[in-house]
């Protein structure tokens, strides 16, 4: 015999079943909760490699998705589906690197050719060496370069973190960063240039015995106006650290960092340095890059390779703006000498407690071999080999044409 229920005690049961089911989903959300916790460090840190900077790293899900569940462990070779999206991580930067470098030389070349065609029609008598002598020593050629370099290196640097999913606002949040520190690292990009200064000369010496010569970018008669000077200024000590490091150390080494941090720091300084396509500024530009990637991924920011690259770009200006003879230059050195002392002491010190990032054997098959193994980031990077070496080679191949001529 079933009892009657009242509607009082009927709507009880209800409000408690209600209550069990609101409970048992809040019980069901916390224990989500608790497994994206749990899985965070394998979507950060895939390879068990204590060395990297997590907090630097991307959500490798993006390329393992698996690399969330439980238990899982990234194989020792990546399969199919995950090296096909890494290549195209690295076919994304290396692809990024090649049409900067073409199309940053072909627009300068053309706008630079629609000037002097512009001058010539105004001035139709002005012989076309001296248009070209005024173009180079006013504002005007270095005003045409500061903008084509700083539009291409934003414009390629903004669609590669587009492609391949890198928010700018991630470039920009900074950690365990202070104004000593910046300090520090300032000293060791002197210390840096000052290595680079000597080991340029030495080789210098080596190439000259043979007729050959690593000065191949010629800046004489450039720039040489007040305007000109002032534009050269702003674009080597403010413009180019701004814009060269949101294209290298914010698109060029998040792209080539997907799978090791140490394979993106090395990989992305190579590049740095080769786009200067000369012996002197690569040697700079690649320890440089080294250092300057180190520190981005350390502090999670461009900000602190931004004041060091301008520190350093500074420096050299003042140096070589500087017209000194005599006492003034061996005092001038003497600092210099001073200041790369004291940065090499910091550098001692910052590399005992942050050395770069370690590899494991998994983070090995997928760097420089895989890179090689993606026709962009393999072409970007031998072509401009290939174009530092026509640059330092060819001109004493020609004047030896001309002579047998």
């Amino acid at each position: 015999m079933s009892e009657n229920i009242s509607p009082e005690q009927y709507r009880a049961e209800i409000a408690e079943l209600n209550h069990e089911i609101y409970r048992l989903s809040r019980q069901l959300e916390e224990q989500e909760k608790l497994n994206a916790i749990d899985a965070m460090p394998r979507r950060k840190d895939p390879f068990s490699n204590p060395t990297e900077y997590h907090e630097s790293r991307d959500d490798y899900t993006k390329i393992l998705p698996r690399v969330a569940e439980p238990g899982c462990v990234v194989p020792l070779d990546p399969d199919r589906e995950e090296r096909k999206r890494l290549k195209r991580c690295y076919a994304v930067g290396g692809g990024c690197m090649l049409a900067h470098f073409i199309i940053s030389d072909y627009l300068a070349s053309a706008l630079l050719a629609v000037i002097m065609f512009i001058i010539k029609r105004i001035n139709p008598d002005t012989d076309i060496n001296l248009i070209n002598e005024y173009v180079r020593a006013s504002s005007i050629l270095a005003g045409l370069m500061m903008l084509v370099y700083m539009t291409t290196n934003v414009g390629f640097a903004s669609i590669g973190m587009k492609l391949n999913g890198t928010k700018s606002s991630e470039l920009i949040k900074t950690r365990d960063f202070s104004f000593g520190k910046a300090v520090q690292y300032c000293f060791i990009g002197l210390f840096l240039l000052f290595t680079a200064t000597i080991v340029t000369a030495m080789i210098e010496n080596i190439f000259t015995k043979y007729g050959y010569t690593t000065d191949v970018i010629k800046t004489n008669g450039m720039a040489v106006s007040n305007i000109g000077k002032l534009v050269m200024l702003l674009y080597t000590c403010i413009i180019a650290p701004v814009t060269e490091e949101i294209f290298f150390r914010g698109m060029i080494l998040k792209s080539f960092s997907k799978a090791s941090q140490r394979f993106g720091i090395f990989f992305s300084a190579a590049l740095f340095g080769l786009a200067h396509a000369n012996i002197p500024q690569f040697l700079l530009a690649f320890s440089m890059g080294i250092f300057l990637a180190h520190i981005t991924l350390k502090h999670g920011s461009l900000i602190p390779a931004m004041i060091v690259h301008a520190c350093v770009n500074s420096y050299s200006s003042l140096a070589s703006g500087l017209d000194l003879t005599g006492y003034a230059l061996i005092i001038f050195n003497e600092i210099f000498i001073v200041l790369a002392m004291i940065g090499l002491v910091f550098l001692l010190v910052f590399a005992s407690k942050d050395r770069l990032p370690a590899t494991t054997p998994a983070q090995t098959r997928r760097g420089f071999s895989l890179a090689m193994m993606t026709p962009l980031a393999a072409l970007s990077f031998l072509l401009q080999i290939c174009y530092t070496l026509s640059l330092i080679f060819s001109s004493p191949f020609l004047d030896m044409v001309r002579n047998y001529l």
